[in-house]
């Protein structure tokens, strides 16, 4: 098993790269597109890490950092966790702000020959729980590659497509549900996407439906172009 919440910090290997070896480092054109119709990405977190190492794995519950990040849209923890994994982590970013749908946004970030492979996500909204992620992900020796991600549930909150239970502009109602939630899965899976729950719920606070929120997976597009190369 290769999950970071699971190996934690440390990892028995040396911390930090020198700075002569920072001098040498490739960089990278991160760009992610939005190619739902509906939905927008929250602030998108992006790293490059050792292969040892995995932001989640399907069938298994999601950590703290995840729940957070799929529920809320906040990169903060998984940022503070991958910052402080020692050396099996190489460059760690996140952006600012939200990408509505069919807009692109360009990340730099750099690479390692040791930390050669990238991961990155980000929350849908208006969702309860859904994000989209490509997990180790070869970064390219030359040129560029693309590849699309698909929607994820993290499992961690019942799926009312009630306002009351989504952030974002659309909604704005509640992000990180506190303590158990009844009716979440409990462990990471891929997303089956809105269905049609009716008009509100009990309390009155509108339900979303899939006419507009709906997506058939892949959900985001990811080039990866290399910049520059001096080892």
């Amino acid at each position: 098993m290769k999950t970071l919440l699971r190996l934690g910090a440390g990892l028995g290997l040396a911390l930090g790269a020198s700075a002569a070896m920072a001098d040498r480092l490739p960089t990278y054109e991160v760009t992610v597109t939005n190619i739902t119709r509906g939905q927008t990405l929250t602030p998108i977190l992006v790293t490059t890490h050792s292969p040892r190492i995995a932001l989640f794995e399907l069938g298994t519950p999601a950590s703290d950092e995840l729940e957070v990040l799929a529920e809320d849209g906040g990169t903060g923890p998984f940022v503070s966790l991958l910052e402080d994994a020692g050396n099996v982590v190489g460059d760690v970013t996140s952006t600012a702000g939200l990408l509505a749908p069919g807009e692109s946004i360009t990340i730099e970030i750099e690479g390692n020959p040791w930390r050669h492979v990238l991961s990155t996500a980000a929350m849908l909204i208006p969702t309860n729980d859904t994000f989209f992620a490509i997990d180790s992900v070869r970064l390219p020796r030359y040129g560029q590659k693309t590849v699309f991600a698909q929607a994820y549930d993290a499992g961690t909150e019942f799926n009312d497509q009630s306002c009351a239970n989504m952030p974002g502009p659309r909604c704005g109602g509640e992000g990180l549900s506190a303590g158990d939630n009844e009716g979440d899965e409990g462990y990471v899976y891929v997303s089956n996407g809105f269905h049609d729950l009716g008009d509100t719920d009990a309390n009155g606070f509108e339900v979303l439906g899939p006419a507009v929120y709906d997506w058939r997976n892949p959900v985001v597009k990811v080039t990866i172009k290399r910049t520059y190369r001096r080892y």
